[in-house]
């Protein structure tokens, strides 16, 4: 199965992961966090940067729990802009 290339909106929502990850994280190191999340360092690294702009739903569920994210409040965050998907009339 080949997978779609990823959207400017598929990147943005991702900077925006990272973003809030980096802030949660504030001066915990990664390899502290991702041991948390049982993620590797590098796995971290790649989110926070926005490299892996869509990680395994496990994933971040694994990391908002380490970081004591409510999944609403990322989902939240992390949502398109309001009617970004509306079709002109």
């Amino acid at each position: 199965m080949v997978r779609a290339p990823l959207t400017p909106l598929d990147r943005a929502r991702g900077e925006r992961l990272g973003a809030l990850l980096r802030e949660a994280r504030g001066t915990r190191s990664m390899p502290e966090v991702a041991a948390m999340a049982g993620i590797s360092a590098e796995t971290l690294r790649k989110i926070e940067t926005g490299r892996v702009p869509t990680p395994a739903f496990f994933t971040v569920v694994a990391l908002a729990t380490a970081l004591e994210i409510p999944l609403d409040t990322l989902a939240e965050h992390c949502a398109d802009p309001p009617g970004i998907h509306q079709v002109p009339a």
